[in-house]
């Protein structure tokens, strides 16, 4: 294969305003701990770390945690092979779909955290599911009976993108 078009791609990531807040609130306490411990030398809290503790929670959540929820994301392709599939930091190169091997595809509302617990990387009664924020998707089946759920901002215009990808 040479060259395999792109005919659709959608990236989306963490951009809700509850998410952040509470991503904030761990990052904000390991600042002012790491702050008030390790600048001003008063110990932080009824039971304070050590020094070195505080430089690994501040690390670890002050440091380490934003940076993780910041930099994921979830980017899906339709090529002319199939449909490509990449959550990251957790893969970090496309998990591939073959376009025969796919039976149907449907465009669903469904309820993330009923039917599959929240958002991310997830399992569910209706099988797995990669989604970044809303409650509409795409829902595909395989061959082999496993079912797919691909959470999108533009779950219609997906599902034509794959009609053109096996009519192509």
């Amino acid at each position: 294969m040479a060259y395999d078009n792109v005919i659709f791609r959608e990236v989306q990531r963490f951009d809700q305003f509850w998410i952040w807040a509470l991503v904030l609130l761990p990052v904000l306490m390991a600042w002012h701990g790491a702050i008030e411990q390790l600048v001003y030398g008063r110990p932080y809290g009824n039971n304070p770390a050590s020094d070195e503790g505080m430089l690994i929670i501040w690390l670890l959540f002050g440091i380490l945690l934003p940076l993780f929820i910041f930099s994921i994301k979830l980017i899906v392709e339709v090529r002319d092979s199939g449909i490509y599939v990449k959550f990251f930091p957790i893969h970090l190169s496309f998990k591939h779909h073959p376009l025969e091997d796919i039976v149907s595809y449907d465009v669903i509302t469904y309820r993330p955290l009923r039917d599959y617990g929240g958002w991310g990387i997830r399992y569910g009664s209706k099988g797995k599911a990669y989604n970044i924020s809303g409650n509409r998707g795409l829902m595909l089946e395989f061959r082999n009976g496993k079912h797919l759920l691909l959470g999108s901002q533009d779950p219609d215009s997906l599902k034509q993108a794959i009609i053109r990808a096996k009519d192509g």
